[in-house]
């Protein structure tokens, strides 16, 4: 009796978590981080705002954990494709796209990421615990690339090129894509990537032929 009523207040605590993160992203998404308040997530949420203190203590806890769960997810999509690669080459190319495609479908987690909500990209964080906490995961999520370009016979320092050359054009043509601004140059973004992909991979594989 006991364990079933702990497992249904562990339900109620999950389904009311999740309802304050969506009311959060709905408010971030309108107003930005900076002008986003407790008391307008908890109206949305439909809660009050002593309420959300339960789950959170600011809203930049929120907004932690809104991110939090986006590159828990994107780690996830960038590690499941390339485990389905056995050739390192391969492994290399659907880690980068897989990147590219988790952020081309979703837009949102786009903003989230850069900070984008109302606001533009501008060189803020949360707090330099959190950030830093952020900023691993993001690392990790980019780890499949890493380690697909060593397993290629890059060194280390070519692999972690390797990960922030792809890392910057992904985010470079996902901005392009969120923003309409690809139009401009009649151009579609997921066929640039999969090019740079493809250069990036040919060189990437001279080199370490000529290495070895």
């Amino acid at each position: 009796m006991r364990d079933r009523k702990a497992a249904r207040q562990r339900r109620l605590a999950e389904d009311k978590r999740r309802i304050i993160l969506e009311a959060a992203r709905e408010a971030f998404a309108e107003d930005g981080l900076e002008k986003a308040s407790l008391r307008s997530i908890a109206g949305r949420a439909g809660y009050t705002p002593a309420a959300l203190y339960f789950h959170f203590d600011s809203k930049e806890a929120i907004y932690a954990a809104l991110l939090r769960d986006s590159l828990s997810s994107l780690g996830t999509s960038v590690a499941s494709a390339a485990q389905t690669q056995a050739r390192a080459p391969d492994r290399f190319r659907a880690a980068a796209m897989a990147f590219f495609a988790y952020y081309a479908a979703h837009p949102s987690e786009l903003d989230l990421g850069f900070y984008l909500f109302r606001g533009g990209m501008k060189p803020k964080g949360l707090n330099r615990e959190v950030d830093k906490e952020l900023n691993a995961a993001l690392a990790d999520s980019l780890m499949p690339l890493r380690d697909a370009a060593l397993a290629m016979g890059a060194d280390v320092v070519d692999a972690k090129l390797a990960t922030v050359s792809l890392f910057a054009h992904a985010a470079g043509l996902l901005l392009l894509l969120h923003t309409g601004r690809i139009r401009m140059f009649d151009a579609s973004a997921e066929e640039l990537m999969v090019r740079y992909v493809t250069m990036y991979l040919d060189d990437l594989e001279r080199k370490t032929r000529h290495e070895d």
